[in-house]
């Protein structure tokens, strides 16, 4: 199945370098022989004149000498999830003992710098951590990190009433933490550090595409395949309803170009009319459709739960997207 997938994947992609993303759960808990094979497998399968370049998310727990020294060696692009200084990222991510488990995601972290990576963090914002803005911000510079993304923490308690749990994020907060961080980072980090939602706002400055699915007007580009080669539309739809089909029986190329997945990928388009008057749609197409489930000031419904923060960023940054745009214009 593992070959099966990985030929499909290079037989369906069409950029000059075949990108692959592991994630999991926790996907090191494959084990590093299974990964060792994926790479040997990439390899024989690999075109003339064609480049792989893979990409392994993880909460870093598991990394030892062994995983960076066959990260750096086969050039992976590794992210670790960390949410802040100790005692906020062990708030929620404990071990199976209850204790936190931040030593153990510093220690890796580490590791992988000596050998020669440099690793992306990756940060969950919840209702207390999304409070520190510059706190977070200052300390990921600290530790050398180059790319940061800040992912809003947003569950669902009962699935069309708009409940969710009490430590996700409030929209308004979470707003208000990119704000702090944009100014800060515009003042000083600009060419030093890379933060995933300010690339993409700036994006349009250019006259560029979003890259980020969520941020796209359609999506359906970044479907899931499990390990029994099961095909889902998209990590946050892994259920029976968006379960299109297994490669074992249709190829990747073929589910990727059915018409179940893109339907769902147009379905994104839907979007309340308080949406398409609001001026900086374009900069966020309404956000994932996951996060669709809160009703518009007028009572509509499919309003994004994070409108309010996104709107909030968005408007605050756009004075200087403007001035970006009219620069690079101007030079052009």
């Amino acid at each position: 199945m593992l070959e099966l997938y990985l030929r499909q994947h290079i037989e369906a992609s069409t950029e000059s370098v075949i990108a692959f993303s592991w994630h999991g759960g926790e996907p090191l808990l494959a084990g590093l022989d299974f990964f060792r094979k994926a790479v040997d497998l990439q390899k024989k399968w690999m075109p003339a004149g064609r480049a792989i370049i893979n990409g392994v998310q993880t909460n870093g727990t598991l990394l030892d000498e062994s995983w960076v020294k066959f990260f750096a060696k086969e050039n992976f692009r590794l992210g670790i999830s960390m949410d802040g200084p100790e005692d906020l990222h062990d708030q929620f991510r404990k071990t199976r003992d209850g204790k936190g488990s931040f030593q153990k995601v510093l220690h890796g972290y580490d590791l992988a710098l000596l050998y020669g990576l440099d690793p992306e963090i990756m940060c969950v914002l919840n209702a207390d951590n999304v409070n520190n803005p510059l706190l977070i911000y200052r300390y990921f510079k600290k530790l050398g990190a180059k790319t940061i993304t800040f992912l809003p923490l947003v569950e669902h308690l009962t699935l069309g009433n708009g409940v969710v749990s009490a430590r996700s994020v409030r929209p308004e907060d979470f707003g208000t933490f990119l704000c702090t961080v944009f100014d800060e980072w515009v003042e000083h980090d600009i060419g030093k550090v890379k933060i995933q939602v300010f690339e993409e706002a700036l994006r349009s400055a250019f006259n560029q595409e979003h890259t980020l699915c969520i941020f796209k007007p359609v999506c359906g580009g970044v479907p899931v395949v499990e390990h029994n080669g099961d095909f889902y539309s998209c990590d946050h739809y892994v259920n029976n309803v968006h379960r299109i089909g297994n490669i074992g029986v249709i190829s990747l190329k073929g589910l990727l170009e059915s018409a179940r997945q893109k339907t769902f990928g147009l379905s994104k388009l839907s979007l309340p009319q308080f949406c398409f008057d609001c001026e900086i749609r374009m900069m966020c197409h309404g956000e994932c459709p996951k996060n669709r489930f809160i009703h518009t000031p007028t009572g509509e419904p499919g309003l994004n739960y994070l409108c309010a923060g996104y709107k909030k960023f968005f408007t605050h940054c756009l004075p200087f997207v403007e001035a970006v745009s009219k620069e690079y214009n101007r030079k052009i």
